[in-house]
């Protein structure tokens, strides 16, 4: 069987960014990427792209400006609280809204040109040895990147259980044309019915928006309350390539192990629980995944202290935030802080879209406004 250093199972952001990170850490390491699909391909997701998303894969050596190339620039987002506060505010740096089967492709090609290599593979099995990983009886690697998503079948291969139901959610998502009063704008709008919910539209630039409404397992929806939720907080929007997809929230996310298997973006249940972002998330621990891998078996452990280094505070005040957000009067003082104060408002989007804390202000400024 051919051997290869390191193994990535997904080409998406997760994927591509760590193969990008292990060249860059070893210039010598071979490094193969293994997809089941070609690309360009589809992804169900918001296309929002957090600009811290793309300071890390500039640190990786990739061009932001040729992932962006053509789409939109948005430089405010809106938010709408349960109780129906409303704020909308310039973000302290503009997002960008890129369809998955453009910005994918490009970051792909992006990190190929490093060095690594792409093979069309559905993966099925691992064998985890001493002093490798075998992959589908057909090679084998130094250490094994599980990047393939929410449905990881690498996860599943090592033994670590799937996210709880309220663990979970589950968003629909297609393309619309703007709707009125968004041109230029991300909307992030929430509802106290069948809360914790939320839609969005991001505005690609083209008169088009994605569009889309999610909420909890939980909570028992179906196709059809999608569909009504998105109907009910984006009414009149007729919406075509509707596809739906699971999000394993970051509240559920598994202890990383030791050894040479590794998981990192959504396989790793790294979603943003209040909003459902998950490119940051994706980008960077692909990036530390990848850095790591190419320490053979002490990779694991590796993997782990530096994701708890990086990402540890941010997590626990994350999850802290969807705790407390389950109670809609103190998210409608929050959005009134932010609406009074542009350094909570700022607060409020780098914990939902970034790697961002629950600071002193925000806390003490919704205090107050909940009083």
């Amino acid at each position: 069987m051919e051997h290869w250093d390191v193994v990535v199972v997904g080409g998406g952001p997760a994927g591509a960014a760590c193969a990008a990170a292990a060249r860059q850490a070893d210039p010598s390491a071979r490094v193969l990427v293994l997809d089941r699909a070609a690309f360009p391909r589809d992804k169900v997701c918001g296309d929002g792209i957090a600009p811290e998303a793309l300071d890390v894969l500039a640190g990786l050596g990739i061009d932001p400006d040729g992932l962006t190339d053509g789409y939109a620039s948005v430089p405010r987002l809106r938010l709408r609280s349960p109780g129906g506060t409303t704020v909308e505010r310039a973000m302290h740096r503009p997002a960008s809204v890129v369809p998955r089967a453009v910005f994918d492709g490009r970051l792909l090609t992006a990190a190929l040109s490093s060095g690594a290599e792409l093979r069309r593979h559905t993966v099925r099995r691992l064998r985890v040895r001493p002093g490798h990983v075998e992959v589908d009886d057909v090679l084998t690697a130094g250490v094994v990147v599980g990047a393939d998503g929410a449905e990881s079948v690498v996860r599943r291969a090592v033994g670590v259980a799937p996210n709880r139901p309220a663990q979970l959610a589950i968003a629909i998502r297609g393309y619309a044309a703007v709707p009125a009063g968004m041109d230029g704008v991300q909307a992030i709008l929430t509802t106290e019915q069948r809360w914790p919910a939320y839609a969005w539209s991001f505005p690609l630039g083209d008169g088009r928006a994605n569009v889309g409404y999610g909420e909890l397992v939980s909570g028992g929806v179906n196709r059809a309350g999608l569909l009504a939720g998105l109907a009910r907080l984006l009414p009149g929007v007729t919406v075509d390539r509707l596809r739906a997809h699971r999000l394993p929230l970051s509240t559920g996310r598994p202890r990383q192990p030791d050894g040479r298997v590794l998981l990192a973006g959504d396989a790793a249940s790294l979603i943003n629980p209040l909003t459902g972002e998950g490119i940051f998330y994706a980008v960077l621990s692909g990036a530390l995944a990848g850095a790591a891998a190419v320490g053979g078996g002490d990779a694991g452990a590796a993997y782990r202290r530096a994701l708890r280094q990086r990402l540890g505070t941010h997590l626990t005040h994350s999850a802290t935030a969807s705790w407390a957000s389950r109670w809609p009067r103190g998210m409608d003082a929050v959005f009134r802080a932010a609406a009074d104060d542009q350094r909570v408002f700022d607060d409020v989007v780098r914990l939902g879209l970034a790697d961002g804390r629950l600071t002193g202000r925000t806390l003490t400024t919704a205090v107050r406004r909940l009083r």
